[in-house]
């Protein structure tokens, strides 16, 4: 019963971001200005659902300074920085896999040869995945994901949209998560294991690990923001249009999100 109920909750997680874009889009929307001046920047920022947005960026900001980084500041001083490293690397290597399908549905065969590559010797030689072995060996880390696919695949972005604890995010992305969520080919893997929790567990660590690298960042950004919904929605959009380009520069009337020197800010999402 246990692992039939652990089943249904991780389905219901796969199916989340798919259901929350849905829900958001039939919400109600703020009206188009008609403005010229006011037209131009509503469609310039490109969030037409902001009350609702709004919302649920306020949700999600009171479970993170309730609960989640709670959480991360006492996993962070609990381990040792060697142990919380490996932790990282770990959950970093079980996220290849997803890298891979996607280097290949991107029609990248060079990424995606050293995506497998990264895989099998960190798997391998890494100890299943605790060491970074391949990055000294000149095959570095890069991440993708059905999102990113969608947009070189010339999928527009759609709204910006604010997921209950996942946070931000774009219509696109959103069914990205989603299909990331049933394409991966290690949580296919778990699901067919059927192992009670791990899939669970995987989700929860991959999560806590990432809010414990990025506390200080988070932090930073609180206090330094005028506006922190208005900040995140403009760094989020620059650095996955960023993503997209495989890192190349974002042209310039994509404007920038005074964001560039939190360089290391890599997310707190699962």
């Amino acid at each position: 019963m246990a692992s039939s109920s652990l089943s249904t909750l991780g389905h219901s997680l796969r199916l989340l971001p798919l259901a929350i874009a849905f829900g958001l889009l039939l919400a109600g929307c703020a009206s188009v200005p008609t403005d010229p001046a006011a037209r131009a920047e509503y469609e310039r920022l490109n969030d037409p659902l902001e009350p609702t947005n709004r919302a649920i960026f306020g949700f999600n900001e009171f479970l993170d300074k309730a609960l989640i980084k709670p959480l991360a500041e006492v996993y962070h001083f609990l381990l040792p920085d060697f142990i919380e490293t490996r932790i990282t690397v770990f959950v970093r290597n079980l996220g290849e896999p997803l890298t891979f399908v996607n280097d290949v549905l991107q029609g990248e065969p060079d990424r995606a040869s050293n995506t497998l590559g990264r895989f099998m010797a960190n798997t391998t030689f890494g100890v299943a995945g605790i060491f970074d072995v391949a990055t000294d060996a000149g095959m570095p880390r890069h991440t993708e994901d059905f999102g990113q696919t969608f947009g070189v695949w010339g999928i527009g972005e759609g709204p910006y949209l604010v997921l209950p604890i996942f946070g931000p995010s774009t219509l696109r992305d959103g069914f990205g998560t989603a299909a990331d969520m049933f394409a991966d080919p290690v949580t296919i893997g778990v699901n067919e294991a059927n192992v009670q929790g791990l899939a669970l567990g995987r989700i929860v660590l991959t999560g806590l690990d990432a809010r414990a690298r990025n506390l200080q960042i988070v932090d930073q950004l609180r206090s330094e923001s005028l506006d922190y919904y208005a900040t995140l929605r403009s760094a989020y959009r620059q650095n996955r249009r960023s993503e997209i380009l495989n890192g190349a520069p974002v042209p310039q009337e994509e404007g920038q999100s005074g964001f560039e020197e939190y360089e290391e800010f890599d997310g707190i999402d699962p």
